[in-house]
Formats: structure tokens, C-alpha cells, sequence
């Protein structure tokens, strides 16, 4: 099989940048026997600076480097650390894929600059989407360049594919998805007892929830992921357009009557033509929605299928470096063919 080398520039080194790396390295002799892709990582940006060698970076080294110092701009005695913005690093470095794993809110500004130099962009970053979707995917199409986002919602569970890519004969009437696997943990805690405020505690302490955890306990993450989900299966729509309330007024006697009367409460989002609502609801205990742990799922409705549930992890960082490993193969072997 013929071997094609693809060159990545890859934007953010924390815990899931680290575990695409490492996907990248563990993975690199299936890539070629399976795909004939060979990846060399020509940057990586931290919020220290960007390392940046034409031939490739050792991998095995950006890893230790990190690990070690916490930065990359610490590796000054072998490689040069550049102060490029985001923006300079995409128009200045030669690669043919963009790897965004950041959580920079402005991304779609390199992103399109990505996009109009010729570059795919892979992404697992979800307010680009969540604000600009219509503007990022009309200059994908415009150009014929990847522009995948698998990671965004469900991590690497395919639910993104599935809508792109898999069940194109069928109109969709609507879905319900649970979005978010912190405020789930959150919520089964108040099932064991706990209040909300030790529940968020218990969550921050086991690395579920993050230091500022608003981003999820007020919805917003799930909401993110349901405009996408809305722009997929519908139309373009942006994140100021949608109604959500997160779990942060969820009382702990609301949790325990649900359970009473055999049901539990998760964060649900709904997303019909139009209309997008996060909020915590009731769902029987029976229901696909009643998941635990890190799962998500969603069901949806079509005309031709009737209902159609996709359940699986939906954080996790093997999980998420699948999404976007995954999306990284997709768009080489896409780019192969133009």
C-alpha cells in the first residue's frame, strides 16, 4: 500500500490534546497498514507557545516535556518556542490538518483562516459551532475541505457521523438527549443524599466537575451540544437562540420524590425543528434517558426508522481522542482524494 504523510498542527496540549498525542503514537502502524496515513505532528501550541519543527516533533519527548514541566515553552534546549497567536500559527505553519482540542471561544477566527488557506480543521471545541456553525461548514463546502467536529457532542460515541453521514434518507421530527455526564454524577450523588453543594464538592474532587464548574451545572455545555445538534439535524441555529436551565436549583426533596415515584432526574435536552430547550426533567427509571456514570444518549425520532437510540461515552479522554483521531482519518482520506 502506498504511504501518504500528513502533517497536523495540533492547538492545545492539555488532557486531551496529550491523549490524541498518544492515540497518534500508540496507534501509528495500524494508521499505515489500514489507511496508508502516516502523521507528522509539525506544531504544537500550548498557552506557553507553539513548538514548531517542519520534520516532525518527537511525540514521545512532547509528552515527557509536558508531563514534567507543565509547559511547552520549557523545552528551549532543542526546539525554538514561538509567541505566535492562534491565527499566525495557522497562516504561518505549513500542515494540511488543523487540530483544534482548545476551549478558546474565538476559534472560529483561525478556523476560517484555516479554512480559507487551504487547511482542514478537526475539532472537539464546541463554542465555534455553538455561535458560528453556518459561516465555518458554508466555507468547508465552498472550498471542498473537512471541516468534522465528532468530538463536540457525545465525545466519540458517533453521533455526529450519524446524522452527516448515516441516515440521510430520513427526515428527522425531533430528539431527546442527555448531554452532559457531570450534572448526571451530580444528580445520582443527590440520589445517594447528598445535597447539591456536596454533590459538586464530591464532583470537583474526583476531577469530574472543574474548578469552575458553571459551564455545566447551568447548562450551557449541554446547551452548546444541542445547537449542534439542532444545525445537523435541522438547521442553523446558534446557542443565543435556545431556552436552558441547568440543575444548580434542583433540591434534594425534588431528587428524592422523583425516586418515589420511579423516576430520576437528568439534565434532558430537546431539540425539535426550531426549538431547542435544556432543563432537568423526570424520566421513568425504564426510559434510555435514565443513564449513570459518564454515559450519554440520545433518542431520536425519523420517518423511516421511527425511533433510533445512540448511547455511549460521552467524556472521557480515550473517548474523546477517538472522536477526533477518527475525524483526523477521515479528513487525510478525503484530502487523499482531491
Amino acid at each position: 500500500m502506498c504511504v501518504r504523510e500528513v502533517k497536523l498542527s495540533l492547538f492545545g496540549f492539555g488532557n486531551v490534546g496529550r491523549a490524541v498525542a498518544e492515540v497518534l503514537l500508540e496507534k501509528e502502524a495500524l494508521f499505515r497498514e489500514k489507511y496508508g496515513l502516516r502523521f507528522r505532528v509539525v506544531s504544537i501550541s500550548d498557552t506557553s507557545g507553539t513548538v514548531w519543527l517542519p520534520e516532525g516533533i518527537d511525540l514521545r519527548e512532547a509528552l515527557m516535556v509536558k508531563e514534567n514541566f507543565g509547559k511547552l515553552s520549557a523545552w528551549t534546549s532543542d526546539y525554538e518556542v514561538y509567541n505566535f497567536t492562534p491565527e499566525e500559527a495557522v497562516r504561518e505553519i505549513d500542515a494540511h490538518i488543523i487540530v483544534d482540542v482548545t476551549n478558546d471561544k474565538n476559534a472560529h477566527e483561525w478556523h476560517l483562516a484555516a479554512l480559507k488557506d487551504g487547511k482542514a480543521v478537526v475539532t472537539s471545541n464546541k463554542p465555534p459551532l455553538a455561535f458560528h456553525y453556518a459561516d465555518l461548514t458554508e466555507e468547508a463546502e465552498k472550498r471542498d475541505l473537512p471541516y468534522l467536529f465528532e468530538a463536540t457532542v457525545m465525545a466519540g460515541t458517533p453521533i455526529i457521523t450519524l446524522l452527516r453521514e448515516g441516515i440521510l434518507a430520513d427526515s428527522i421530527e425531533g430528539m431527546e438527549a442527555v448531554l452532559n455526564a457531570t450534572t448526571t454524577f451530580i444528580l445520582s450523588q443527590m440520589e445517594m443524599g447528598q445535597d447539591f453543594e456536596r454533590a459538586l464538592k464530591t464532583a470537583q474532587r474526583l476531577g469530574i466537575a472543574e474548578r469552575d464548574p458553571s459551564g455545566d451545572v447551568l447548562g450551557i455545555d449541554a446547551g452548546y451540544k444541542a445547537t449542534i445538534l439542532h444545525c445537523l439535524a435541522f438547521h442553523p441555529i446558534t446557542f443565543d437562540d435556545i431556552a436552558v436551565k441547568g440543575i444548580a436549583e434542583v433540591t434534594s426533596g425534588e431528587v428524592r420524590r422523583a425516586r418515589e415515584r420511579g423516576r430520576t432526574i437528568r439534565l434532558v435536552a430537546a431539540v425539535e425543528k426550531g426549538k431547542v430547550v435544556v432543563e432537568p426533567r423526570e424520566v421513568p427509571l425504564g426510559s434510555p434517558l435514565a443513564v449513570e456514570s459518564h454515559e450519554n444518549v440520545a433518542i431520536m425520532r425519523t420517518d423511516l426508522l421511527g425511533e433510533l437510540v445512540i448511547k455511549g461515552a460521552g467524556a472521557g479522554l480515550k473517548e474523546t481522542a477517538s472522536g477526533v483521531v477518527s475525524d483526523i482519518i477521515k479528513a487525510s482520506l478525503h484530502l487523499r482524494e482531491v
